[in-house]
């Protein structure tokens, strides 16, 4: 199915790049004013932005309500974490000792800071410390550490990049996925690429070796997002099946079995995924009836089945067909329904299930009591929550 949106020509599935050039154009709708952003759990870095290193187990608006509501707007690394403004700027918190927040310098903030002074960022992943950001015209940038490759810049060791850099020449990038120190990325003709750390397989390209610059998976052109965990990957293709491979020590593949994958393999055989979220070795995914599923490591209740009982297969959390989008932690999920609210699950050592305590929660539990949350951090590393709330 093709729509014409004010004169943007997108098939089925979100296109961000479509609709920031439709913003560009100021073509595309916008139903709503700037959003606000909610921040809770660990803050041992200053990585929630209040300026303070103390934890928050309930959310708690970070300034003013200005915030962008798009599609990976809002991004946290190991130590680190960041937003994008609804102005196209891109501001940044947290540990800086391996450069990824991109500062130019190494000095941790504990409240936000703009990096750079561009107004065209779109979207962002963060990993263990690097970063990747898309920009409105499609290009890729990068910067923290990159001691295996995992900028992508084509060299590795003690390289690091302090600022952003671009990614190669292509201006096509669609969505990018960070894990522990790998990343991988779909540009809009649906192809799928990998590079950095490969020593599980988690790249996909069917062997172990790390790669300093993205290469494609396979000759596909029909992937449509992409999650990464900590050293495993999963991803939907446009026909709605879904895929798993790399680490695999507990089933968190998801495709019934253990034992590392270092290619693509299907998980199960239905057409009807719609939206993955990837933990540090667990996933989280929503079909296209609005139920939600996990598997995998499951020590904290982070599966969300009500046990601590690891899941080597999918498994259905509750009985709910009202699921939209998925979100995560290293150890929890977070999970937002049509009605607009928000549900967590998993470990909360530190407060990130958002429930003003520290009480680890097997099955999914409401965020409070709003009916406005719009997007949640989607990465795999770190404990610190990033939430957008529509206006009022």
């Amino acid at each position: 199915m093709t729509t014409l949106i004010s004169g943007v020509q997108y098939s089925g599935r979100w296109n961000l790049q479509a609709q920031a050039q439709a913003d560009a154009a100021g073509t595309w709708p916008k139903p709503h004013p700037p959003y606000g952003l909610y921040v809770w759990g660990l803050n041992n870095n200053g990585q929630l932005g209040l300026g303070d290193t103390d934890d928050r187990s309930s959310p708690v608006l970070l300034g003013s309500e200005n915030w962008s509501a798009g599609s990976r707007a809002v991004f946290g690394g190991n130590t680190s974490s960041g937003a994008i403004k609804a102005d196209g700027t891109i501001w940044v918190m947290g540990a800086n000792g391996q450069y990824q927040l991109g500062t130019g310098n190494s000095t941790n903030y504990s409240s936000p800071v703009q990096l750079g002074a561009l107004t065209n960022w779109l979207q962002a992943a963060g990993g263990n410390y690097h970063t990747h950001s898309i920009k409105t015209d499609g290009t890729l940038w990068t910067w923290g550490r990159n001691a295996l490759g995992q900028l992508g810049l084509g060299d590795s060791g003690a390289t690091s990049r302090s600022s952003p850099v671009q990614v190669g020449a292509l201006t096509t990038w669609l969505q990018v996925s960070a894990g522990y120190a790998f990343t991988m990325g779909i540009t809009t003709d649906n192809k799928l690429y990998a590079w950095g750390y490969n020593a599980q397989g988690n790249l996909g390209l069917g062997n172990t070796t790390n790669y300093s610059s993205p290469v494609q998976v396979g000759a596909l052109t029909n992937w449509a997002s992409v999650a990464c965990g900590q050293v495993t990957t999963w991803a939907i293709k446009t026909d709605g099946t879904l895929w798993g491979w790399g680490y695999n020590n507990i089933g968190q593949v998801g495709n019934g079995a253990t034992g590392n994958l270092n290619s693509p393999v299907q998980i199960g055989a239905l057409t009807t995924w719609s939206k993955i979220g990837g933990l540090t070795a667990s996933a989280i995914a929503i079909k296209t009836d609005g139920t939600l599923w996990a598997w995998g490591g499951n020590n904290y209740g982070q599966v969300g089945d009500g046990t601590t009982t690891n899941r080597s297969s999918p498994v259905q959390v509750g009985a709910l067909t009202t699921w939209s989008k998925v979100g995560a932690t290293n150890y929890a999920a977070l999970a937002i329904k049509t009605d607009g609210t928000m549900w967590a699950w998993g470990r909360n050592q530190n407060g990130q299930l958002g429930q003003g305590n520290t009480t680890n929660y097997s099955s999914p539990v409401q965020v409070g009591a709003l009916t406005t949350w719009a997007q949640v951090r989607n990465d795999n590393e770190g404990a610190a929550v990033l939430s957008i709330k529509t206006p009022n």
